[in-house]
């Protein structure tokens, strides 16, 4: 490896042990309570370093939050390529959704369960861009399963946000409760996700 290439790479360990140190202090301070200095301090660099990365905390949890969603949306394409039955498909990416908020706990929790600036698309462009497109997915798969009769809807975008909101409060509950007696949790999940669907009058049949 030359110098240039081994360099490179020593650049990219260093911004994902940055990324690293901020997801786990955001998560056990909070966003408004750690600053850049923090963050250099818990990889012992100066803070200098960290902004030669990234322009400000901001910036930092776009990232963070960006590279989460964009994981996201490679699980969902990789549902879209082995499952053509629409509803069975939606039923595996609601599950999905949820296995990884419980595998990436960290991550979930600084995407979705912190209050942030992540949802104003001035301070966090990149996540924004990318929660739409994960949500946009969301919707088409729903309005496919609307096309083929599958589901009975009035309102899509209302039943799209509601279904979302159902499995993020299951997926949140799951992370932030994990010595609750829930029995078996993927007994929960399964009914979790079987009501939600029974909500939107899924026919579960294959045509």
């Amino acid at each position: 490896m030359g110098v240039q290439e081994r360099r490179l790479r020593e650049k990219r360990e260093l911004r994902e042990e940055i990324l690293e140190a901020a997801r786990d202090l955001f998560v056990r301070e909070g966003f408004e309570n750690v600053s850049m200095r923090k963050i250099a301090e818990k990889i012992e660099y100066s803070p200098t370093t960290i902004y030669l990365y990234f322009q400000d905390k901001a910036d930092l949890l776009d990232c963070l939050c960006e590279e989460t969603l964009a994981r996201l949306i490679r699980r969902q394409t990789e549902l879209d390529q082995t499952i053509a039955d629409p509803v069975e498909r939606l039923r595996a990416g609601l599950r999905a959704y949820i296995e990884f908020g419980r595998k990436h706990s960290n991550s979930y929790q600084v995407s979705f369960m912190m209050p942030q600036p992540f949802d104003d698309p001035e301070r966090c462009p990149r996540a924004h861009a990318a929660g739409e497109k994960a949500f946009d997915h969301l919707r088409g798969v729903l309005r496919e399963c609307q096309r083929q009769g599958r589901i009975q809807v009035s309102d899509l975008e209302a039943s799209a946000r509601a279904l979302w909101a159902t499995i993020h409060g299951i997926t949140s509950l799951l992370i932030a409760k994990p010595r609750f007696p829930w029995i078996d949790p993927d007994r929960v999940i399964d009914t979790v996700i079987a009501q939600a669907l029974d909500g939107i009058h899924a026919d579960q049949s294959s045509r």
